[in-house]
């Protein structure tokens, strides 16, 4: 792996980076499911680790054990073993295993972690213990993921890949509610496979109520009197490009009489005077200057969700549903 450009996180950026090497490889064989042998040690870390950084119930229902990440399944089926219970059967069968050598280095914070479980299990706080409250509060997260996926079914609208929720139901909802609903258009706007932060979230909660339009995890939100527009920011997608018969930005499947040299571009600002009929096409300037066109040789050829090319032929179809949706607000 040589994707990290020494900012942030190294840790996360590395785990990310693992999941995706292993999804490549396994789609690119189709296969559709991955095991990981995440044990009861892993989920009390993880749990305390998220406690130190002031996680919601999201972040302290640790980890579940089958979530979707994109087209994977990721499955963890020894959550409930102990990390020596694993070892010692390992041992008994002769099958040897490979530590990661940063494991023992305690400028992580997982490493610092583990040692002060140590120091807490002579206080009677266990793995077993805090790996079962986890369980317990996923069990509360499925529970509030349904109420949630119940109000996006009266609140949310498909509007050509922008999602529109109802300003005044909105309003009337509880915070919480409006919380899990905002991660999951995020996500299903974007197509990041993992959530905004909380406390960008509630800067973008607080953002709403002042009727102030702002940027997040790569959506811009719009809110009117009467509803909040969520659409795709233009500044995620400039420099995105992709060929004829396939997706772009991940969920776009652009239809029409390509030639080979043809390229899928955003539309762009400056392009927009390029298209007579995009008023009749009823989408405001900033879902259209972030939507998909088609470029030949540097001209613009067409831009379907801003009415140019449809007559040659021109389409655009957003691949992700509301079942997409339902199942972000659902997913454990």
């Amino acid at each position: 792996w040589q994707g990290w450009d020494g900012q942030g996180n190294l840790s996360d950026a590395a785990r990310r980076a693992r999941y995706d090497l292993m999804a490549d490889w396994a789609l690119s064989h189709d296969i559709h499911d991955l095991v990981l042998g995440h044990t009861q040690n892993d989920q009390a870390e993880t749990l305390v680790m998220r406690l130190a950084r002031g996680a919601g119930l999201d972040g302290l229902a640790g980890m579940g054990a089958r979530t979707t990440r994109g087209a994977m399944t990721l499955h963890r089926p020894l959550l409930g073993v102990s990390r020596e219970s694993l070892r010692a059967y390992l041992r008994q069968r002769d099958i040897g295993w490979a530590d990661d050598p940063s494991n023992d280095d305690p400028q992580y914070a997982r490493v610092r972690t583990r040692a002060a479980l140590s120091a807490l299990e002579s206080a009677g706080v266990e793995v077993e213990a805090l790996a079962k409250v986890a369980g317990y509060l996923r069990e509360a997260r499925a529970t509030i993921g349904h109420v949630a996926q119940e109000a996006a079914e009266r609140l949310v609208q498909f509007d050509a890949g922008d999602l529109v929720i109802d300003a005044q139901a909105w309003g009337e909802e509880r915070r919480d509610i409006q919380r899990r609903i905002l991660q999951a258009a995020l996500r299903w706007v974007s197509g990041h496979g993992y959530p905004a932060r909380g406390t960008a979230v509630e800067a973008l909660l607080e953002a709403l109520q002042r009727d102030e339009a702002t940027t997040l995890h790569g959506c811009r939100l719009i809110p009117r009197r009467d509803y909040i527009r969520i659409t795709r920011e233009w500044a995620a997608v400039a420099d995105l490009e992709a060929s004829a018969g396939t997706l772009w930005d991940g969920r776009w499947q652009i239809s029409g009489p390509f030639e080979p040299e043809d390229r899928i571009r955003a539309l762009g600002e400056a392009s927009l005077a390029l298209c007579p009929d995009r008023r009749q096409a009823g989408y405001p300037a900033a879902s259209l200057i972030a939507s998909p066109a088609v470029w030949r040789n540097g001209q613009l050829i067409a831009a379907p969700l801003a009415g140019l090319g449809q007559s040659e032929g021109w389409s655009a179809e957003c691949l992700r549903s509301r079942q997409d949706l339902n199942d972000t607000l659902l997913s454990h």
